[in-house]
């Protein structure tokens, strides 16, 4: 990296001018691979000339949740779009080296596998980045039909081998931006965190990461996939090669009603494939994992009342709470009973059967309920702790009437744990940020 106006960055991958922003650097929407529609992705060949990176990536085409306004506004508004979409961004503090070899995260985000982006606003890293002094690196990959669904003509986890490329490009390229190859952990929340946790068993995963921190990973509803999988392939059928996004997005809500039978399931229904490549057998899962638990760091938690951002936003949940007198306390049942089965029973399962094979592992909840907010202690409310800025956050209804400084107290402790996970792979055997975060060792 040089010092002047527009940063340059000197990688095997080529030149990349970057641009500068406060106390952060960042080269924005980098190719690391290519893909043909339905097609495993081709890693990016270095380029010949000095590459611009000065443009967050397009995202994955999508149909966006109008639902998701009631909880995130217009976070997820006015993105770009296109099937070329396989690009990261690098954000690194403005005055590192090559030679800092700094902790490198991984942000892979999360949407159900159907939406979001690595460069959306709310997921801005500079924060973490300025105070903690680590490079970023925020992935964009395929979602949905283009990269989560197996059919006849069309290979299963697109996007899964997308992030395998991703990370492949980290190790070869990262020490340009001041990073430590070496010192790469995955964060991923949400579908992001049940993408790292699989990324854990891929075929070619290993030596591209040491740790992972997964956060609200919807684990379980990973199993016995298979039924509403071949399901959805039925309903989908094949798409003539000159369909556009908007025909391939059509035929997604297809896929969606075909899997609506499969109970829980059917609010995750895309994802990952057991027993096609990158991926073992569902039957072979649980060894695998247990393999590779000496060789990888695990810090796994989820929030204490996941299922009430569904419970606010989803009609289906919101008559419950209408009911005279037991309202109220159905609801509270509810978000209980499925919160622990599909992520925190998972998440302690998880953590427990890492530590009896080897691995370190830390099991967290996050606590932390904004004042005035409906969704209390809810799925997403970790992001805040973590990224973005008080613009990007202050329309967004999760956080209620909590003011900006209160948020940014809650997450400072929280940001200083997570990147000491990442420099270290330890944290203390029992820690507590009060009314935030409580983490403990298995």
């Amino acid at each position: 990296m040089t010092p002047s106006a527009s940063p340059l960055f000197y990688t095997p991958a080529g030149t990349f001018i970057g641009w500068r922003d406060g106390a952060v650097v960042r080269a924005s929407g980098i190719r690391y691979a290519r893909a043909m529609r339905f097609q495993p992705p081709v890693d990016e060949a270095p380029a010949p000339e000095p590459v611009l990176a000065t443009v967050p990536g397009p995202a994955c085409p999508q149909v966006v949740d109008a639902l998701l306004s009631q909880a995130l506004g217009p976070a997820l508004t006015n993105l770009t779009y296109d099937e070329d979409c396989l690009r990261l961004t690098v954000t690194a503090p403005a005055d590192a080296e090559p030679a800092a070899r700094l902790p490198v995260i991984v942000w892979i985000h999360g949407g159900s596998y159907v939406s979001g982006a690595g460069d959306l606003p709310f997921y801005d890293p500079a924060r973490l980045v300025e105070e903690q002094r680590v490079v970023v690196v925020a992935v964009t990959y395929r979602l949905g039909l283009f990269g989560f669904l197996a059919r006849p003509e069309v290979p299963a986890n697109l996007g899964l081998l997308d992030l395998l490329s991703a990370l492949r490009w980290v190790q070869r390229n990262v020490g340009g931006f001041g990073g430590d190859a070496p010192n790469v952990t995955l964060l991923g929340h949400s579908s992001g965190g049940d993408a790292a946790a699989h990324l854990i068993v891929a075929e070619g995963a290993a030596g591209l990461f040491r740790r992972v921190i997964l956060h609200s990973a919807p684990l379980g509803l990973a199993p016995n996939r298979g039924r509403m999988t071949a399901a959805m392939a039925r309903a989908v059928g094949a798409i003539p090669p000159a369909a556009s996004h908007e025909e391939v997005l059509a035929r997604e809500a297809q896929a969606w009603r075909a899997a609506r039978w499969q109970g829980l399931k059917s609010g995750m229904p895309f994802g990952t494939q057991y027993g096609a490549f990158p991926l073992p057998a569902e039957a072979a899962a649980e060894q695998a994992w247990r393999a590779a638990a000496p060789t990888v760091d695990v810090l796994i938690g989820a929030t204490a009342e996941e299922l009430r951002f569904f419970a606010v936003i989803d009609p289906k949940f919101r008559w419950l709470a209408g009911v005279p007198l037991l309202g109220p306390a159905l609801t509270r049942g509810l978000v209980a009973a499925a919160s622990r089965r599909i992520y925190v029973a998972p998440a302690a399962a998880f953590a427990r059967r890492h530590a009896r094979a080897g691995g370190r592992a830390y099991l967290f909840e996050v606590t932390f309920r904004p004042r005035g907010s409906v969704f209390g202690a809810a799925h997403t409310i970790d992001l805040p702790l973590l990224f973005g800025t008080r613009d990007t956050w202050a329309a967004v209804p999760l956080l209620g009437d909590a003011p900006w400084e209160e948020v940014e107290e809650a997450g400072r402790e929280v940001r200083r744990l997570w990147a000491d996970f990442a420099r270290h792979g330890a944290l203390p055997a029992a820690a507590e940020v009060p009314g935030v975060l409580r983490v403990r060792r298995m």
